[in-house]
């Protein structure tokens, strides 16, 4: 059973910087397929950012260029630097995992019902 927590979460004005972290309890981050979501009264869940064990990445739309996800395998730790955040990104955030499948060969990468394991989600919130 893999086992997720997030932390990182807070408030920040627009244009600023927040960098989340999710820890992982697997024998092995490399042997996952990672990701970022989030969920707002607004949008919904929405899938942020994801990464496979070979790096491949993919990113939603109106975060590209503004957000990064890095896997730290040692660590067992994901992440999602945002940079240059604006009100419209406010939402928990939460990271999910599945076992490895190249992120090419997934559907969509950024689908919920792609991902097997959760975490609780952490906070952001952003104010103009």
């Amino acid at each position: 059973q893999e086992r997720l927590v997030e932390s990182g979460g807070g408030s920040v004005q627009a244009g600023g910087s927040l960098r989340l972290s999710c820890t992982t309890s697997g024998s092995t981050a490399s042997s996952y397929t990672l990701a970022w979501f989030r969920r707002s009264t607004e949008a919904g869940r929405e899938g942020v950012a994801a990464i496979d064990s070979r790096s491949n990445t993919k990113y939603k739309a109106s975060v590209k260029g503004r957000f990064t996800i890095s896997l730290d395998a040692a660590k067992k730790t994901l992440y999602l630097q945002m940079d240059n955040l604006k009100p419209e990104d406010t939402a928990m955030y939460y990271c999910a995992s599945r076992r490895y499948v190249p992120l090419a060969a997934m559907a969509h990468g950024l689908a919920g019902e792609e991902y097997t394991y959760w975490g609780q989600g952490t906070q952001v919130t952003v104010s103009s």
